[in-house]
């Protein structure tokens, strides 16, 4: 059974309590019925990363403090260290937040992302975590509408150099017995399916090559968010929650205009009150025997995160499903009647 709900604490962490502190914030996602949380691990009020990968004890604590609290670890996120392995010098500057002083070019990014990851799949080895929700990093985002005409062979290449940089990540984490689970998401290389499955080709259907499923940036992009699971269900080990609207206009539409949030054609909302069809995405997550975690990503441009996190929970625990443990119509069956069966076919 899918496991659940759970909060990803990324976008709640503050310089406030009882979000300050990764123990009291454990018991706050506790207290509005929160059952997991994925954990940032480049937040340092979470946790101290490399503490983590070199100390079962230090993982130990920290697991203890979460079951403290009554909540489970579900998994360490890189989302911002996936980013640096893969970095345009165009994207320098802004990416540069996401690294230490000193890291300032897009190869010393590249080396300080690749080190992040691999670290935090140690840890979550020493947390007994299965899989680690990342991004993978863009070489070919400001090339990704034809014009101007791409250089012939760029995203041969451009693949190619991104397999080269994520395969010794791909092996670390068989290594440790852990899933990558690349956010499919604008701004990285991997951001549909057709991507996805160039990367694979690229690292020789890499068995850790896996996905986190996130609805919310494929209805922005008008992807079909439920054959998409049809297509990859058996590579998704990670799944965010996470609602959005899309609502053009005469002015706005795919791309946004350059407008602020509240202002273009797709945005992110809070759960329940976007555009996702959850019924279908969770019937088809079981249907494919889903054991995940089902994780709220809150971003919403209007509403407030606390009203978002106490709504959130509730909203994923009614999307739960419980696999039935027989069938329906089972009532109506019985031993197999080889004469009955022949019978009904007209041939007796």
């Amino acid at each position: 059974m899918m496991k659940g709900p759970g909060i990803f604490l990324a976008q709640f962490m503050a310089d406030r309590a009882p979000l300050d502190q990764f123990g009291t914030a454990c018991q706050w996602a506790s207290e509005l019925g929160y059952a997991g949380i994925q954990v940032p691990s480049w937040d340092a009020r979470c946790m101290d990363l490399d503490k983590a990968a070199t100390s079962k004890a230090y993982c130990d604590d920290l697991r203890a403090a979460a079951d403290a609290a009554g909540v489970e670890i579900s998994e360490l996120s890189t989302h911002l260290q996936g980013q640096l392995v893969a970095v345009h010098p165009a994207y320098t500057s802004m990416f540069q937040c996401f690294a230490p002083a000193g890291v300032d070019t897009p190869e010393a990014m590249s080396r300080y992302g690749t080190e992040q990851v691999k670290k935090c799949l140690t840890a979550s080895r020493n947390l007994g975590l299965s899989a680690m929700p990342t991004f993978s990093g863009a070489l070919m985002w400001h090339t990704v509408y034809p014009w101007p005409q791409r250089p012939a062979g760029l995203v041969e290449e451009g693949f190619k150099e991104l397999a080269r940089r994520w395969r010794p990540i791909l092996d670390h984490a068989d290594a440790c017995g852990v899933d990558c689970a690349f956010e499919v998401h604008p701004g990285e290389d991997l951001h549909d399916g057709a991507s996805y499955e160039a990367f694979l080709d690229h690292v020789d259907d890499h068995a850790r090559a896996c996905l986190l499923y996130d609805p919310s940036h494929f209805l922005l992009q008008q992807l079909d968010y439920l054959a998409y699971i049809e297509l990859y269900h058996e590579r998704i080990k990670c799944f965010h929650v996470k609602d959005a609207e899309f609502r053009p206009n005469g002015r706005v539409g795919v791309y946004g205009g350059y407008q602020s949030w509240q202002n273009r054609a797709g945005r992110f909302r809070s759960l329940g009150d976007g555009q996702v069809d959850f019924t279908a995405i969770f019937t088809l997550l079981t249907k494919y025997q889903y054991e995940g975690w089902a994780t709220l990503e809150w971003e919403c441009c209007f509403k407030d995160s606390e009203q978002g996190a106490a709504e959130g929970a509730p909203f994923i625990a009614q999307h739960l499903i419980q696999p039935p443990a027989r069938a329906f119509d089972d009532f109506a069956g019985g031993k197999v009647d080889k004469r009955a069966v022949r019978r009904a076919l007209g041939l007796e």
